[in-house]
């Protein structure tokens, strides 16, 4: 049997481009790397096939010229307080990114623990 604590926290997402970069690194991989540096649980990046932002250019896999810069996103399930953590790092740090956030109810499924 398993044990669930269920928890009420945010689900954060940011929206980039695949190349987008901050400090020398892909912006993907920054916001991972803040995040494992505040000790969150985990973060996700899923990379799109077609897309387009603020803009208005469409990004498609299908032209060549334009399939190594899809858009990303990359999203947490964090507590609200980690959420504001992780938003002050990117407002200090002056990223150019657009990001959503909605509440979410979250959950661990373990059947090593005990019920």
């Amino acid at each position: 049997m398993t044990q669930e604590t269920v928890q009420q926290g945010v689900h954060l997402y940011f929206y980039c481009h695949l190349r987008a970069r901050h400090d020398g690194m892909l912006l993907s991989e920054w916001l991972l790397e803040q995040a494992k540096r505040e000790g969150l649980g985990g973060g996700s990046v899923f990379r799109a096939i077609a897309g387009f932002g603020r803009h208005g250019v469409l990004h498609e896999e299908q032209f060549f010229e334009l399939a190594d810069d899809l858009p990303v996103k990359v999203e947490f399930l964090l507590r609200e307080d980690q959420a504001e953590l992780l938003l002050q790092r990117v407002r200090a740090a002056g990223v150019d990114v657009v990001y959503a956030r909605s509440p979410a109810s979250f959950a661990l499924l373990d059947k090593r623990r005990p019920s």
